[in-house]
């Protein structure tokens, strides 16, 4: 104990509590540089703090900005899709409107064309008839005039005459085949 009590009997400055001059030497040397910070480091601090705000705060901008160009686009580029399927149906029904026009005249030219061959060919069909027909006669009026020639004894090549009996024949003939088909057939009631 006796330690302690030395220490308190002696009677002098505090141990704990500066002196006056330190302090007043701690202050002024506090103010010098606080003064010197706020006017020389604190502005650079400051300065270089609104320089990486404004460079974030523009970093996001852009993103915002770059963000909603890339939602116009987007947009933009559906239109375009919707558009060009759109254009695409259209062409396709056009094709096959064509498509059904092409066949359509295609019918109707080969229509025209078959009844044009079907006329001609009946045309040509009937002028071989009448020409045969015109080939028979005269076979048949030859024959004739040949035969009844042989039957009467006499010859009878005298032609006015030979074609007058021929063509008079030839006469009763048709007659009588087209008073035959008239006529009902035996069979119809």
């Amino acid at each position: 104990m006796a330690p302690i009590a030395v220490i308190a009997a002696e009677e002098g400055p505090d141990p704990l509590l500066p002196h006056t001059s330190e302090l007043i030497v701690g202050l002024v040397a506090f103010a010098l540089l606080f003064f010197f910070l706020r006017a020389k480091v604190y502005p650079i601090f400051e300065k270089t703090y609104a320089e990486r705000a404004a460079a974030i705060q523009g970093g996001a901008e852009k993103a915002e900005q770059a963000q909603a160009e890339a939602q116009r686009l987007l947009e933009e580029y559906r239109a375009q899709l919707a558009d060009a399927r759109g254009e695409a149906a259209r062409i396709r029904e056009d094709a096959k409107q064509q498509g059904a026009a092409i066949i359509a005249q295609a019918r109707e030219d080969a229509e025209t064309e078959a009844k044009r061959v079907t006329a001609r060919a009946e045309a040509q069909l009937q002028a071989e008839r009448e020409q045969v027909l015109r080939q028979l006669r005269g076979e048949v009026g030859s024959l004739a005039t040949t035969l009844a020639g042989k039957v009467v004894g006499e010859s009878l090549q005298d032609d006015d005459r030979s074609r007058r009996v021929v063509e008079r024949f030839l006469a009763d003939l048709e007659t009588a085949q087209a008073s035959d088909a008239a006529a009902p057939a035996p069979g119809d009631s």
